[in-house]
């Protein structure tokens, strides 16, 4: 669909089992939503043999372009990519949804505060998902269900939790409302990465044509 809302998908793509459950959730988000969101997946876009500075700064121009971000906090310590790219969604007050499935207590919060670390949590339009992914499976496998089968129902079910947090992140009332101040934050945005940033988005109207098509959505006031 030409008017669907892009979700950068960040996290974990360092093996099988990361980039299949990447693909398989933004699939069931995108099928779910009947198309109204369709998530970008870093691992989509990135060659192997690609390295160092492109990468990077291809990807931080993906979540700065996305109209919302999904970031995986799963693991005993968050991947520091993704936290690299959550800070930069939420500098720019996109809206995003967290999700940990990991069923692991981590971080440095007490028993009913997030598992991670306490600098991840507390940002403004930001929603959380957090589920005991062992349970939620050992749920969609009962019965005589095959793998596939499974594997529908607790993407399935995954899927629609996180597509109501998406409606509601988005629905938040943007930080700033004022086009000049995010005019210049994006403009920021562009610079303070260095190492040739600036050269890689290579448009010069990159800033005010990617504020106007999020005005043109409702995310940016």
């Amino acid at each position: 669909m030409s008017d669907a809302l892009s979700i950068y998908f960040a996290g974990d793509l360092f093996d099988h089992k990361d980039l299949i459950g990447n693909a398989l959730l933004a699939s069931h988000i995108e099928q779910e939503s009947s198309g109204r969101y369709k998530c970008l997946l870093p691992q989509d876009f990135e060659q192997g043999s690609n390295r160092k500075e492109h990468i990077r700064d291809q990807d931080l121009k993906m979540v700065m372009e996305a109209d919302l971000g999904l970031f995986n906090f799963d693991g005993a310590d968050l991947d520091s990519g993704t936290v690299v790219e959550f800070i930069v969604a939420k500098q720019l007050d996109i809206p995003s949804v967290i999700l940990r499935s990991d069923f692991r207590n981590a971080g440095d919060q007490d028993t009913k505060g997030d598992k991670w670390n306490l600098m991840c949590s507390f940002y403004p339009r930001t929603e959380i998902v957090s589920i005991n992914g062992m349970e939620w499976y050992q749920q969609a496998r009962t019965g005589p269900l095959s793998v596939e089968e499974t594997i529908k129902a607790l993407y399935t079910r995954l899927a629609l939790q996180l597509i109501t947090a998406f409606d509601k992140a988005r629905s938040d009332t943007p930080l700033a409302t004022e086009p000049d101040f995010m005019k210049k934050l994006y403009q920021w945005a562009v610079t303070f990465p260095g190492a040739g940033f600036e050269e890689f988005i290579d448009n010069k109207n990159w800033v005010a044509e990617t504020i106007e098509k999020k005005k043109r959505k409702g995310l940016i006031g």
